[in-house]
């Protein structure tokens, strides 16, 4: 019986020093927490915010590649789909949740190279002729 009351001195003393335990213990988590929002949760968030912002802005004549890998170009776009257009006559309609990136639609514009100033050869033809 002796022993027994012993053990309880020894534990009722063991519990007044938890509370030190227990303020470290809660500052541990909070810092593995803070960790993992900043190295987990909020770049997974900034990536499905940019990914959502991709889906929505997809147009007529966009090239996409869908979570298949399938290639092809947009034809056309529903509310929740989007009709594929991947040769001449094979069209697929995807959910807009299957794409996976997209390329916007080039417009292949030629620039013009500027004709020389007429001024400018006629100069350099009137210096090539004193020069002989």
């Amino acid at each position: 019986m002796n022993s027994i009351s012993q053990g309880l001195v020894l534990l009722q003393a063991a519990a007044g020093s938890s509370s030190g335990q227990m303020i470290s213990t809660l500052v541990t988590f909070g810092l593995v927490f803070v960790v993992f929002y900043f190295l987990i949760i909020r770049p997974q968030n900034k990536k499905q915010k940019e990914a959502k912002k991709m889906i929505e802005a997809v147009k007529k004549g966009d090239k996409i590649i869908t979570i298949g890998g399938i290639h092809g170009m947009v034809h056309a776009v529903k509310e929740t789909t989007v009709v594929v257009k991947v040769d001449d006559d094979c069209r697929i309609e995807f959910a807009k949740s299957a794409i996976a990136t997209v390329a916007p639609a080039r417009v292949e514009e030629k620039a013009e190279e500027p004709a020389p100033a007429p001024e400018k050869t006629q100069k350099a033809e009137k210096s090539e002729e004193e020069k002989k």
